[in-house]
């Protein structure tokens, strides 16, 4: 399966390690992925995947909200529409599920078929959900 993993980190740093774990974890089980990073690229090519896989964090430790990039990014692939998808979010602070409802949301917003989410605990965490993918 072709897979993109769309990063939105809280703030412009880069890959985080446990992005490159998940991407570990599903290409070992057969499949193609891209990790596509929300700062610096557009949502142009997400239509072209068969599964999108967005990997985010909160802004802050309270009130769970999500980053501009991830609006940015969701809007501007035209062809979202029922696409199947996954949302993770790193584990940041006590309001983890309302920022996971919060991009769950705005997925959503834009069509996306989201049946699957997790909560990432660390980068060993994410390569072993990476190979769930498609079971």
């Amino acid at each position: 399966m072709r897979i993109a993993i769309v990063s939105v980190p809280a703030s412009r740093k880069g890959i985080p390690d446990y992005v490159k774990s998940l991407q570990k974890g599903m290409e070992s089980m057969g499949h193609r992925v891209d990790v596509i990073d929300a700062w610096t690229e557009d949502g142009l090519r997400l239509p072209g995947y068969e599964y999108i896989a967005v990997s985010a964090e909160a802004v802050s430790l309270f009130g769970g909200k999500m980053p501009e990039a991830l609006p940015k990014i969701l809007g501007t692939g035209s062809g979202l529409v029922g696409k199947k998808s996954a949302a993770f979010l790193r584990k940041t602070g006590p309001f983890t599920t309302k920022a996971l409802a919060n991009l769950m949301g705005g997925m959503e917003k834009e069509g996306m078929l989201v049946n699957w989410s997790e909560i990432i605990l660390n980068a060993p965490h994410a390569e072993s959900l990476g190979k769930r993918i498609g079971a």
